[in-house]
């Protein structure tokens, strides 16, 4: 469900990213009826039973979502970028690559929601 305050926020973003990033936003609410989304850290942030991801809204280049702790995500995917012990990022750098890129980010979205149901 989308909320008031991440519809101000992106109304306000000035950015050339704020295309890929509204898109972003719609895939992700799009992927689990579950997820809902807050503006945490001066950024929309995606919430279940736990921060699941929140954008990187300075990034000019690409569209970046920070999954907090995307290395406990399980599954298969190589979009999810990094080394660090929890975090991981995921980028895209255009509408075309998110419709490239969009299956593997539902299934992201889907498996947080799903691992932290059972657990």
């Amino acid at each position: 469900m989308k909320n008031p305050d991440v519809d101000a926020w992106l109304d306000a973003y000035d950015n050339p990213m704020k295309p890929v990033v509204a898109a972003m936003r719609e895939a992700i609410l799009d992927a689990d009826d579950r997820v809902t989304e807050a503006i945490k850290w001066q950024a929309p942030t995606f919430i279940y039973k736990g921060n699941i991801a929140s954008f990187f809204p300075k990034s000019r280049k690409h569209a970046s979502l920070m999954f907090h702790k995307g290395a406990e995500i399980t599954g298969t995917f190589p979009n999810l970028q990094g080394d660090g012990k929890e975090a991981r990022s995921f980028k895209v750098a255009d509408l075309q690559d998110l419709e490239n890129k969009r299956d593997e980010l539902t299934g992201i979205v889907k498996a947080w929601c799903d691992q932290k149901d059972q657990a």
